[in-house]
């Protein structure tokens, strides 16, 4: 089957509100879908229930054909930008990435340098993370979601604090991940970004999508 991610009926409440509500979704494989909708519309929670990171109080969702339950909470192959993304101060870019890198145990020193210069950043700048800018730590999250080349990718406003240039190169990086088979969800307020790379685009608002 050709189907990346599938919600039926997915409903999930937090703290007495309900984030997500009636979700029913088929996104397929090799597709980049667009998210827009307002701060608390349900963006970053559709994304949440998409890595495994809430559960359904009510539905089901499948990723890459398998449901997310407690037995399998996670989808397998799965990279992931969301907000507030914090890594260790005191390491430079490439050890950081080494660090997340030896946990699955899947990518090397080569493959690290290449994502590093994909997003725009010296696999040789020594300085400590706590010492990049805004813009640099964006470029280094967006570098681990992609570094294993996972089968889903899931962006969470991904261009904030990001310059014209770390913008065209994320453009140019998400065609290449695209290109190589990956499916891609794009959470943005920038309407361009939505425009220029999305296949599909869905609207939420409170919970629900309203359309598309």
């Amino acid at each position: 089957m050709n189907t990346a991610v599938a919600m039926e009926d997915y409903m999930k409440t937090l703290h007495g509100h309900r984030v997500l509500d009636e979700i029913n979704l088929v996104i397929e494989r090799g597709q980049i879908l667009g998210v827009t909708g307002r701060n608390g519309s349900g963006k970053t929670m559709l994304l949440r229930a998409m890595c495994g990171l809430i559960r359904p109080d009510k539905g089901k969702i499948m990723v890459m054909e398998r449901e997310l339950n407690r037995q399998r909470p996670f989808p397998d192959s799965v990279g992931l930008v969301l907000e507030n993304i914090r890594f260790w101060k005191n390491m430079p870019g490439f050890q950081t990435l080494q660090t997340l890198a030896a946990i699955r145990n899947k990518i090397g020193k080569a493959e690290i340098r290449e994502t590093l210069e994909r997003v725009g950043l010296d696999p040789q700048d020594q300085r400590a993370v706590a010492k990049y800018s805004l813009g640099m730590k964006q470029r280094l999250a967006i570098a681990q979601a992609v570094m294993e080349k996972p089968a889903l990718i899931l962006l969470d406003e991904p261009t904030n604090a990001l310059d014209q240039e770390g913008v065209e190169l994320f453009r140019r990086l998400i065609i290449e991940e695209k290109t190589r088979g990956a499916t891609i969800i794009l959470a943005s307020h920038i309407k361009e970004d939505i425009e220029v790379l999305c296949d599909r685009v869905i609207h939420m608002e409170e919970g629900r999508i309203a359309d598309g």
